[in-house]
């Protein structure tokens, strides 16, 4: 499956970034696109305040999903 994921996509972190006090599994959204396998990604506290700002790697995103969606 080919994923295109597009800017306000909510994605999860496929790898730990202990630097960034990031861990698998780690919930964030892209705010932005530089193309089409990098991204920056934006991951936020419960209270909504950010954590950190990354550029991310496709590789190291998986797209959540609300609902299927079908071809």
């Amino acid at each position: 499956m080919n994923t295109h994921f597009k800017e306000l996509d909510v994605v999860a972190l496929l790898k730990n970034i202990p630097e960034e006090k990031l861990i698998i599994g780690q919930v964030g959204t892209i705010v932005l696109v530089h193309n089409d396998n990098t991204f920056e990604v934006e991951f936020c506290d419960m209270k909504g305040k950010t954590i950190s700002l990354l550029t991310l790697e496709k590789k190291d995103l998986m797209l959540l999903h609300y609902e299927a969606e079908y071809a």
